[in-house]
């Protein structure tokens, strides 16, 4: 029994472990609002520009007229790409933000929008041109991978933001960076196409030079709350295998 410690089990070669006869089963739901919280900052800190401000004020510098542009996000509109657990959340703190949300999601059923109070799309793109911003919340998998590319940058407004809180192998980086550069785009990522290694130090920052970019060291997750609910769920799965020789969550 392998269990991932999380939703996305995509590191995981589900099918060799079907040959080895090993059961694979994840976590979903447990770092859900956690991941939300992160995708929330983000936006909130492009919008104000908290990094900079912070950063400067650490070298000692007040620049008060230069960060005191900020758009504000209320009214703004967000698209949602993946209406799951993170989704969901991300939709109810945008909409107490007084954020118009927007989503696609080809498998989530119509009752969800409709409880959540949201915008269907089912044309991907013709989304992304209407949105102030977007948030990224896929699996990584063959349909889904470098998803968000040239063609998908080219639709968003010019200065919009783009958020990456799920994997990194969804999005093209030079691509990204193309469209930051053309179209001015602002992009917050907690995740990678090319990670560091778990015991590299160091991060390639050079694609993002000359960029308005923020990220995070792939810390969606890494809430005490979401770990505990993560253990939680990890002990229910073999709890209730040993107690019926059946396998919870169970995702091959």
């Amino acid at each position: 029994l392998i269990i991932r410690a999380g939703a996305g089990y995509d590191t995981i070669d589900t099918a060799h472990a079907v040959q080895k006869g090993v059961a694979v089963c994840n976590c979903p739901g447990t770092n859900s609002i956690a991941v939300a919280e992160l995708a929330m900052a983000l936006l909130l800190s492009l919008d104000r520009h908290i990094c900079d401000n912070v950063f400067d004020l650490r070298r000692g510098v007040w620049n008060k007229a230069k960060y005191s542009k900020a758009k504000g996000i209320f009214g703004r509109t967000l698209g949602i790409i993946g209406l799951g657990n993170i989704g969901k959340e991300v939709a109810k703190r945008a909409q107490a933000f007084g954020m118009k949300v927007l989503a696609y999601d080809p498998f989530a059923k119509e009752e969800t929008f409709t409880q959540l109070g949201i915008t269907r799309y089912t044309d991907l793109y013709q989304m992304a041109a209407l949105c102030d911003a977007v948030t990224v919340h896929l699996p990584d998998t063959p349909q889904t991978h470098g998803l968000f590319n040239k063609k998908f940058f080219d639709c968003m407004k010019d200065g919009a933001i783009f958020i990456n809180t799920a994997r990194g192998g969804l999005v093209n980086t030079q691509d990204l960076v193309d469209a930051m550069k053309t179209k001015h785009l602002r992009a917050a990522l907690d995740v990678y196409e090319k990670e560091p290694k778990a015991t590299d130090t160091a991060f390639d920052y050079t694609p993002f030079e000359g960029t308005d970019f923020y990220g995070t060291h792939h810390i969606g997750a890494s809430t005490d709350q979401a770990q505990d609910a993560v253990a939680q769920r990890a002990v229910e799965i073999i709890n209730h295998y040993a107690k019926t020789n059946k396998f919870l969550y169970k995702v091959n």
